[in-house]
């Protein structure tokens, strides 16, 4: 058991180390790992969602914003 909290606190270690985009790769792997109810209608479901959005916004209910402003903001609210 003690052999399994040294290696555990080496991973934690390295981990601490990643940088931010790849402590969020490897969070989001664990926790994929951890879902167990993985729902088989999902990318259906992501589809649909995706066609409601565009027709939305083709509607003109929905603004649409330039990919870089998007991600800036994305990383701004993850760090």
């Amino acid at each position: 058991m003690r052999d399994m909290g040294m290696a555990f606190e080496e991973l934690e270690k390295q981990a601490r180390s990643l940088s931010t985009e790849e402590k969020a790769t490897l969070a989001r792997i664990l926790i994929e790992g951890l879902d167990t109810a993985i729902d088989p209608n999902a990318e259906q479901l992501w589809l649909e969602e995706a066609q409601r959005r565009y027709d939305a916004f083709l509607r003109g209910d929905l603004e649409a914003r330039p990919g870089d402003e998007v991600m800036q903001r994305v990383g701004d609210r993850i760090s």
